[in-house]
């Protein structure tokens, strides 16, 4: 177990906050590394910062994540990493599409010419939009308080798709998985990040299985190809008892 002493605490959105502490390894966009929580337990969360001081965004949404974004900058955070791929390098122009706190693992990924399409429920809850030129950058919110009301593919609808390469794309899984339906036909490419349940994060307990590849080993990073052809990719997953169940 690493640990390491907390330099900075940022407040990103009311549920959300960025913690920044130095770490000499090499990460690459895309990583993750397993946080843990002593007494509280552990969980996979994606380096928003890769650079000499590293950077985790977290949202509270259970115990660990909650223990978690109550962390204070000098107090120590404890953690193994980092695992899994990375995002594939591309020269072309890419769009980058990012729901809710699967923002954060794409946050390394943006440079002043990205392209952005930022969806949340809310727009006080729309994370790193400010990343993006105003000129670049397409917002979607559930309640309609900022940009198109709806779901992340109703910005996409709403986009000349065909002036891009590629995207890269993470959220929700069915938000995912809407993605990948409406791109299937067309040439431009893309690399997903997923999220499942992931216990051991090193190929071992088989919680984060899908389609028999793990996600902590194997992924979380797939292309659009090797999605398109996944029977369990958005329609079934495992859940924390191991029990399989349909998204």
């Amino acid at each position: 177990m690493i640990h390491s002493v907390i330099e900075r605490v940022d407040r990103e959105t009311p549920t959300t906050v960025t913690i920044l502490f130095p770490w000499e390894k090499e990460v690459r966009p895309g990583q993750f590394i397993m946080v843990w929580i002593p007494g509280v337990g552990e969980i996979p969360i994606s380096l928003s910062f890769t650079g000499h001081t590293k950077g985790i965004t977290v949202k509270s949404y259970g115990p660990t994540s909650t223990a978690i974004t109550k962390l204070r900058a000098g107090e120590k955070i404890f953690f193994r990493g980092p695992y899994g791929n990375t995002f594939r390098k591309h020269d072309g122009k890419a769009l980058i599409v990012g729901g809710g706190s699967g923002m954060a693992g794409l946050l390394p990924l943006i440079t002043p010419e990205s392209h952005g399409l930022v969806s949340a429920r809310t727009k006080a809850e729309l994370l790193f939009a400010d990343r993006f030129s105003p000129e670049k950058l397409t917002t979607v919110t559930d309640d309609g308080s900022s940009g198109i009301k709806g779901f992340a593919v109703e910005g996409l609808k709403s986009m000349d798709l065909g002036e891009f390469s590629m995207m890269y794309v993470c959220g929700p899984e069915l938000m995912l998985k809407s993605v990948l339906d409406y791109i299937s036909g067309d040439g431009i490419d893309a690399d997903f990040s997923l999220e499942r349940h992931m216990k051991c994060g090193i190929g071992v307990c088989d919680s984060c299985s899908i389609d028999g590849l793990q996600l902590c080993t194997q992924g979380p990073v797939f292309t659009k190809s090797a999605l398109l052809n996944s029977r369990e990719f958005g329609r079934e997953r495992l859940s924390v008892s191991g029990l399989r169940v349909k998204l």
